[in-house]
């Protein structure tokens, strides 16, 4: 099984080397590398949703840096990861709204039967694939945790 994902990005990259957009290309081949690394360390073929796991922490680590960056007073740095975020966010599927992610969390939390804090990993673990690239996972975690505490 192929990856759309990185065949997409692939050819973004031809198109951002004929254009000359010098960082936008850069980004994209922070992505095509970050893949091809996982490919050799583990021998595999990325699927899509691999690739989305990968953009996902890319996104993370991004959203870390800017918050070094702005406590160390580099705002020119900070801008430049929140440019390379929206590059990235490009490849992902489109957002859930708040209302879709609430609906999602709570149809799960009752699928897995869900009744206190301590049931977080199972829901979690139910949730994860319906909204694999589709939302911040931190924001998911948190909001799971206030409607698992609600329950109690």
């Amino acid at each position: 099984m192929t990856s759309t994902i990185k065949a997409k990005i692939s050819e973004d990259m031809k198109a951002a080397m004929r254009s000359q957009e010098k960082e936008r290309l850069g980004t994209i081949r922070l992505i095509l590398s970050a893949f091809k690394q996982r490919e050799v360390d583990e021998r595999i073929t990325l699927t899509d949703e691999q690739c989305l796991a990968i953009l996902e922490k890319m996104i993370k680590q991004r959203r870390e840096s800017i918050g070094q960056y702005e406590a160390g007073n580099r705002p020119e740095l900070a801008a430049k990861e929140k440019e390379e975020i929206l590059l990235i966010m490009g490849y992902l599927p489109e957002q859930l709204n708040p209302d879709e992610l609430e609906s999602l969390i709570q149809s799960t939390i009752q699928e897995a039967g869900a009744t206190s804090a301590r049931d977080m990993g199972k829901v979690m673990g139910l949730l994860k694939p319906k909204i694999q690239g589709r939302a911040d996972m931190t924001l998911v975690s948190n909001k799971v945790k206030d409607n698992l505490s609600a329950l109690s």
